[in-house]
């Protein structure tokens, strides 16, 4: 009998240790990915009340921009959005000063991968709804008929041991550096290069295929003093690196354009605290290798290659250049080799969205309506790196393909066929040619924002994120200081900034799109005098015929109001006066005849018909009727 009842007790016991370790802890959302993007998505969504998790593999945060060691930036320093606009701020502040970064010629912002390391962990722990679980997996995640998600994540904790720990959440963020939990989900993706057939874009190829830019793993050298030179790998090939830079080795190179001296390419990623980030593409260590369909260990045993080609290309820079008292720094990574702990992805897999972004929309923004529905917005030009594929000559001419300035849609992060689920990094719904300008560090950062600010939504409304306004979005987003269209015209901090955003994504003033080398820009001409014939755009927007917009005589501010009168939504008792003010023009002298900036019309129509408040807009950016 006794024994009956201690079997009795061992089981209840084990009974309540399986409730209690089956117990679900509760967050609004979750995050798979600390990284560039993930990172970002937990701060905007945790600052806009939502208790949010972010699971993180590895021990830093980051993503490319620290774990892969490529800390020099991309693009968007004259853009500085948001939560990348404040990441820019604190680096200044950690470096004595916005000048202290521009260390190297190849970026505006440099920085130590583990300075930025720290800003991303200073940054998240500063909100109090945000948990961040280190050195930790999603093993499985499975959707409950009410939309909700279930998620078991594996910890790690002392002496290397792990334990098991399940989340439910309502909302899911991929911010993965290979879109695996969108594939887990069933999402369905694209891996490679997408034909001309099915993108429209004039410069892709005619057949697909599963072509993916190279990878690098990064190496951050710094300068010992004295010999520190490696042995020599095995395997190694001097030829792989001969043609890096000008030297007696290069004989053939493939790229005889961009040879340049050895020490612009050593100075090319050069860090504060005399430090140097080698990421260097031409015949450097990009290395081709496709691993994203692969499981973890295979992947590691296909990365063990990677690694091995860039200490291959160190040993070249020691012993063939003479560089040799550069080696790998001893207080950046704590991994094996000194390497960084990921290498850096350019592709992933692009998910199957609501939207797909395609080359001809950052070309021609104004020719469709995906522009009205932008959450982030770049610069850089389409730059993908395939030198290191055995038939590059066979693929398109990618590198540094001019565009403008350019805005992304939300609706990239929404897939199809699985709801509830958001996907941010490098896996969005964009075309192989446009992943060559949306992957860059700044722009994902702010498609993380965007991500978090979304998913926040959907969880304020209890609903879906595919059915969270667009709008709405974009509101959240204008105000935490963010872009959501490329014009150079006003920073955040300006008095313009709002109104010439809001007014720019309704598309009744258009910027022009320029191409200058790296750095493009798309300029509203803000100080100009706004043309007649540019009203047919406000005119267009409402549906209503338009009259002779003859480009004579000027446009004045007075007859501007009076036109908008006729408008619908137009805001009776309106101070128009006050609006005109808030123009930069005085109510008495545009009454004489003033003629009006494109800013002031911006603002004009802002204050007096507010249509980008006016009229939703659905996921393509038409009108809500």
């Amino acid at each position: 009998m006794a024994d009956f009842g201690m079997t009795r007790i061992v089981c209840m016991l084990l009974s309540l240790l399986c409730m209690l370790s089956c117990k679900y802890e509760q967050f609004d959302i979750i995050i798979a990915g600390g990284g560039t993007s993930g990172c970002t998505a937990g701060i905007q969504a945790a600052s806009m009340g939502s208790k949010t998790l972010i699971v993180e593999p590895l021990p830093w945060l980051g993503g490319m921009l620290t774990s892969a060691g490529v800390s020099a930036t991309d693009g968007c320093y004259n853009l500085p959005s948001g939560l990348w606009g404040e990441f820019q701020r604190r680096l200044g502040e950690h470096y004595g000063g916005m000048e202290a970064l521009k260390t190297g010629w190849v970026s505006n912002i440099q920085f130590e991968p583990s300075v930025g390391n720290m800003i991303f962990n200073q940054m998240c722990s500063e909100q109090e709804l945000l948990s961040v679980w280190k050195e930790s997996s999603i093993t499985d995640i499975r959707q409950l008929k009410d939309g909700s998600w279930k998620v078991k994540v594996e910890c790690k904790v002392a002496d290397g041991q792990t334990t098991v720990r399940r989340v439910r959440a309502r909302v899911v963020i991929d911010a993965t550096e290979l879109g695996d939990i969108a594939a887990l989900c069933g999402v369905g993706y694209d891996i490679g290069m997408e034909s001309r057939e099915i993108t429209g874009e004039r410069i892709a190829p005619l057949q697909s295929n599963g072509i993916i830019q190279d990878l690098t793993y990064v190496a951050i050298l710094k300068d010992y003093g004295h010999d520190v030179s490696i042995e020599r790998p095995v395997g190694y090939d001097s030829s792989m690196y001969a043609c890096c830079c000008a030297n007696p080795l290069c004989i053939n190179p493939k790229e005889p354009e961009r040879i340049w001296p050895a020490d612009m390419m050593i100075s090319y990623g050069k860090l504060p605290g005399e430090k140097y980030m080698i990421n260097w593409p031409i015949e450097g260590n990009d290395f081709y290798l496709n691993i994203i369909e692969m499981d973890p260990e295979q992947r590691e045993k296909e990365l063990q290659k990677a690694r091995d080609f860039t200490m291959g290309f160190i040993y070249f820079i020691q012993h063939q250049l003479g560089y040799n008292t550069l080696g790998l720094a001893d207080d950046e990574f704590p991994t094996e080799y000194r390497l960084p702990f990921i290498p850096y992805h350019r592709e992933s897999r692009r998910i199957h969205g609501k939207v797909r972004f395609t080359l001809n929309h950052i070309e021609r923004p104004y020719d469709y309506t995906l522009f009205r529905t932008g959450i982030a917005v770049g610069d850089y030009p389409v730059d993908h790196h395939h030198k290191r594929y055995t038939a590059e000559e066979e693929l398109p001419d990618l590198h540094f393909f001019p565009i403008p300035s350019f805005t992304v849609p939300v609706g990239v992060m929404i897939p199809q066929g699985v709801e509830g689920l958001i996907v941010a990094e490098k896996s969005i719904s964009v075309s192989n040619i446009a992943n060559g300008t949306t992957r860059l560090q700044p722009v994902v950062m702010q498609i993380g924002q965007a991500a978090g600010a979304l998913a926040a939504e959907a969880v304020a409304q209890g609903t879906f994120p595919s059915e969270v306004s667009v709008r709405q979005v974009q509101r959240d987003l204008l105000d935490a200081g963010c872009y959501i269209q490329p014009f150079i015209d006003a920073k955040p901090d300006s008095p313009l900034f709002p109104a010439l955003q809001r007014i720019g994504a309704t598309g009744i003033l258009h910027g022009e799109g320029k191409q200058i080398q790296w750095t493009n820009v798309t300029d509203l001409h803000a100080d100009e005098l706004l043309s007649r014939e540019e009203l047919s755009y406000l005119f267009d927007f409402y549906g209503i015929t338009h009259p002779d917009l003859s480009d004579s005589p000027a446009l004045q501010a007075g007859e501007l109001v009076e036109i908008l009168k006729g408008f619908p939504g137009f805001i009776n008792g309106a101070d128009w006066a006050a609006a005109l003010r808030n123009a930069g023009l005085d109510a008495d002298s545009a009454i004489n005849g003033q003629p009006i900036t494109r800013a002031a019309y911006a603002v004009i129509i802002d204050c007096l018909l507010d249509p980008f408040n006016t009229f939703d807009i659905d996921l393509q950016g038409k009108l809500i009727l």
